[in-house]
């Protein structure tokens, strides 16, 4: 049996028809930058936040710079954020002139620990940035009161996270800032890149609307640097048909995950751990990331035997080569670096079935028992 990590085929043929009628909307209308369906999208994914402001941007990662931009980081700043994430989130501190500065994780969720913030707050340091791993909320009643503490803004990385929740709260609610990122493989995915900017604050979404468009306010009259990262009128189109169904594929990706769960911890217990859904979180299971000592042997093997995974991600952000000059080291941020070396996303998307779980949930069996 072939598992993929992930498949769109049989998502896009149950809605071919409404996609391809929507895209001819968008070329018969001939309103192909920021026009109507952009207008919806921003509108509705605002809403779904909790906020009155969806900015549509170019991507996921300019979606996090234009937020903090748009807040005022710059140059002579420091950001703290996790060290285990995509390298979006350092990159987009990076660009703005700022410092990133790391804290370790929680190794539970996975996420930015907020009891280990405050050791790295200075008199430089002007905002915090949350990443919702894996489709987890980090503890945001909690990172929301460090950052009142000390006058912070908090920009939420939520690229893999649209839908999760903390108690009462959703995405967005209790950051300044939140960014999504509809790369495909999302849970809300385009058909090619695009990202969102959703906020309560009036200052920050009319500033984020000015940067998207090269700084520009009314059009060619530049206030402020800008760039050219607008969300594509044909992918809102296309998140627009999407949208409707995110709640249902997330329910289907919660109903995946509690079955892996089971049968991983009935099989493997003494070798796998599974994910942990903190107690009133509401995970969206972007990835269902399982931790092993034995992780690349166990890559390897699954896949000779046709199953795909996923590393997210093996090497943390404050060592990389890129951050050189930043002085960290090895062993700095232990909790980031053992989820480093053992974390393995396994097969996870809605349509998938139940006997590929089970393939994969043998196959991982047939390695620990064989070895």
């Amino acid at each position: 049996m072939k598992v993929p990590m992930l498949d769109l085929s049989e998502q896009y043929a149950s809605l071919k028809s409404e996609v391809l009628e929507a895209l001819d909307g968008v070329m018969s209308s001939s309103q192909f930058i920021l026009g109507s369906n952009v207008k919806k999208l921003e509108a509705d994914i605002a809403a779904y936040s909790h906020v009155a402001h969806g900015i549509g941007c170019g991507n996921g990662s300019d979606a996090i710079h234009i937020a903090l931009q748009a807040a005022g980081v710059g140059p002579g700043d420091e950001v703290i954020t996790t060290p285990f994430t995509f390298f979006a989130t350092g990159g987009a501190i990076a660009r703005t002139g700022a410092t990133p500065v790391y804290a370790d994780i929680d190794p539970i969720s996975f996420n930015l620990d907020p009891n280990e913030i405050e050791k790295h707050i200075t008199d430089k340091t002007k905002a915090i940035i949350p990443v919702h791993l894996y489709g987890q909320m980090a503890d945001m009643v909690s990172i929301r009161k460090i950052a009142d503490k000390h006058n912070l803004f908090v920009v939420e990385d939520a690229a893999q996270a649209i839908g999760a929740k903390q108690g009462e709260f959703t995405v967005g609610e209790l950051g300044d800032a939140a960014t999504y990122s509809f790369f495909p493989t999302k849970n809300l995915g385009a058909y090619g890149d695009g990202g969102m900017v959703v906020t309560n604050n009036d200052d920050i979404a009319e500033k984020s609307r000015v940067i998207r468009v090269h700084g520009s306010k009314p059009k060619y009259y530049h206030h402020v640097l800008g760039y050219n990262s607008r969300l594509d009128e044909l992918q809102a189109a296309v998140l627009n048909v999407k949208f409707p169904h995110l709640d249902t594929w997330g329910e289907q990706r919660r109903k995946h995950a509690d079955f892996y769960t089971n049968l991983l911890n009935e099989k493997v217990a003494d070798y796998v751990k599974t994910p942990v859904i903190v107690e009133g979180f509401h995970h969206v299971f972007h990835q269902y990331t399982i931790l092993t000592e034995r992780r690349d042997e166990l890559q390897a093997f699954l896949n000779e035997n046709g199953v795909s995974t996923m590393i997210y991600y093996p090497l943390p952000l404050h060592i990389q080569p890129v951050f050189e000059n930043l002085g960290y080291k090895k062993g700095d941020f232990p909790k980031a670096e053992k989820a480093a070396n053992e974390a393995l996303s396994l097969p996870m998307f809605p349509e998938l079935k139940e006997e590929q779980q089970q393939y994969v949930v043998e196959k991982i069996a047939e390695f620990f028992a064989s070895k």
